[in-house]
């Protein structure tokens, strides 16, 4: 299995959140993200280089395609990576996941489904 260099949701989170608290506007940095419409619901996810951005389109139906047809406006997981390579990779794999796989990553940094686009913006 091919190791990727990953920074964690959950300290994805802390760094947005150290950035903001500084007054830093938010990196632009290569991301790949899950969105839903609710908890167990139906699941997209993404990579981008500009997560507020993207959420942010997603949530005013800029998008369309699958995220606009579902409603799928709730940002429940991200990760972060150093390159854009690297990103797309990761989401091409994680697209390959069964849905327990990625419903278990979810939990495991956001067991409540919460938005997390209020915590990054």
């Amino acid at each position: 299995m091919k190791q990727f260099n990953v920074i964690p949701a959950e300290a994805g989170i802390h760094c947005y959140l150290a950035r903001r608290s500084q007054g830093i506007g938010m990196p632009k940095q290569p991301t790949v993200y899950i969105l839903s419409n609710k908890r167990n619901g139906t699941l997209y996810i993404g990579v981008t280089s500009n997560l507020i951005q993207r959420v942010w389109q997603h949530k005013n139906n800029l998008t369309p395609g699958f995220s606009q047809k579902y409603n799928l406006h709730r940002l429940i997981y991200f990760e972060l990576f150093e390159n854009m390579e690297v990103a797309i990779q990761y989401e091409k794999q994680l697209k390959k996941w069964n849905r327990k796989w990625k419903i278990e990553l979810i939990e495991n940094t956001n067991p409540e489904w919460n938005d997390l686009y209020l915590e990054i913006v």
